[in-house]
């Protein structure tokens, strides 16, 4: 029963909607309202000038005239309206570019936090002492470097890039491919072919003798 009656121990969540959000939607549901109203008047005014001129084709002059005053009343409360539409957005405007401007502020002011903790952290003194400590550790470095250099003499250094050319050249030798030391065969033009059929009949005719000859010298 006390579950019932007392108050709930849960606590509702903390609500997104700003007053700067109420406002931009009060002011943009009363520039609805207005954009209805003009709406409602312009149609209105319509009516009016139709009737006005079926009285006058009536002979109700006097009806017809007091439509008219009607209507031009109307149209000095469409003009208000459309003044006071224009204000309205222009307020709309402004408040939600406001909006825009305090998230801005906020991030720069979020920023500026974060960069004051920072600026906490490392002291003048700690940035000094850290570019000190590089400082030294570069020109202990360049000393080093200058004795090694001083250590190797003039010959020691020639040694030294004949050694790095001969690592180039065997790694060159490396690389290419070993050249064909036999001899191609050389292709025969199109005029020792015809050289050689040409000499076939006369090689055949000289071998066709010797064999007679030979023949003929067994037999006797």
């Amino acid at each position: 029963m006390g579950a019932l009656f007392g108050k709930s121990s849960k606590k509702t969540a903390p609500s997104r909607i700003t007053e700067h959000d109420k406002a931009v939607l009060q002011l943009k549901q009363q520039r609805d309202r207005l954009k209805q109203y003009q709406k409602r008047i312009e149609l209105q005014l319509e009516n009016d000038r139709l009737l006005a001129k079926k009285c006058l084709q009536q002979g109700r002059k006097d009806r017809a005239k007091l439509l008219l005053r009607k209507k031009k009343y109307q149209e000095s409360l469409l003009t208000n309206a459309d003044k006071q539409l224009e204000n309205l957005e222009k307020l709309a405007s402004d408040l939600e570019f406001a909006q825009v401007e305090m998230k801005v502020l906020d991030g720069l002011k979020q920023g500026n936090a974060a960069l004051k903790k920072v600026h906490d952290m490392l002291s003048i003194d700690e940035v000094e002492r850290i570019m000190d400590e590089t400082r030294e550790g570069i020109e202990k470095q360049q000393e080093i470097d200058a004795i090694l250099t001083d250590v190797l003499t003039t010959q020691d250094e020639e040694d030294v890039l004949a050694e790095l050319d001969a690592l180039e050249a065997e790694e060159q030798n490396v690389r290419l491919p070993e050249v064909p030391s036999d001899e191609l065969p050389v292709k025969a033009t199109e005029e020792e072919v015809e050289d050689d059929q040409e000499q076939e009949p006369e090689k055949a005719a000289t071998k066709a003798s010797k064999t007679k000859a030979k023949k003929i010298l067994v037999e006797a």
